[in-house]
C-alpha cells in the first residue's frame, strides 16, 4: 500500500468535509442573522440557536482546515518490521479474528478512506485505540474489556 497516496486520501476526505462544513456554517449564520430568527418574546431562543450551531460549525471547520495542513506536511515514513507503532504508523490489526486497517494520524480520527480495495480508519494518538496500540510491535497481543466484554487485539504488522 502506497502510503503517500493514503496521507493524499485522507486529506482529501478532510476537504470534502470542509466543503461540507463551510456550507452548514454558511447555512446557520444566514438562519441565525435573518429577520425571522429575531426573538419575539423572551422565550424564543431560535436566532440564538442558530447562532451557537454556526459557531460550533466554524469552529469545526477551522479544526478541519488545520488537520489538512497536518496531513499536507506529514512524512509518509516506512516503519521497520520490529519497530513500535507510532505517529505515521499503517498498522493492520486483528481483532478477534477479524482484521482491519487502521492509520495512526495526527488529526481526523474516525475518518474512513479505501485505498487498494481496503477500507482504512484514522485513529489519533489520543483515542482509546490509539493509544492501545501505540508503542506496541507486530505480534503483540493483549486483551482488554470494551463494553463490559473482553476483546482480543493483535497486531498484524505496521507499516
Amino acid at each position: 500500500m502506497d502510503k503517500a497516496q493514503l496521507i493524499k486520501e485522507i486529506a482529501d476526505g478532510l476537504r470534502r468535509s470542509l466543503g461540507i462544513l463551510d456550507k452548514a456554517a454558511r447555512a446557520a449564520h444566514a438562519e441565525a442573522t435573518h429577520e425571522s430568527s429575531r426573538a419575539e418574546n423572551k422565550y424564543d431562543t431560535r436566532g440564538l440557536e442558530a447562532s451557537y450551531l454556526a459557531a460550533g460549525q466554524a469552529r469545526q471547520a477551522r479544526e478541519t482546515l488545520a488537520a489538512i495542513k497536518l496531513y499536507d506536511a506529514l512524512d509518509p515514513k516506512a516503519f521497520a518490521k520490529a519497530e513500535p507503532v507510532d505517529l505515521g504508523a499503517l498498522v493492520q490489526l486483528a481483532v478477534d479474528r477479524t482484521r482491519s486497517y487502521y492509520f495512526v494520524g495526527p488529526s481526523g480520527g474516525g475518518l474512513e478512506v479505501a485505498l487498494d480495495g481496503e477500507e482504512i480508519t484514522v485513529i489519533t494518538p489520543s483515542s482509546p485505540l490509539g493509544q492501545s496500540v501505540m508503542g506496541r510491535r507486530a505480534g503483540d497481543k493483549w486483551t482488554t474489556n470494551v463494553g463490559g466484554a473482553k476483546v482480543r487485539y493483535e497486531i498484524v504488522s505496521v507499516k
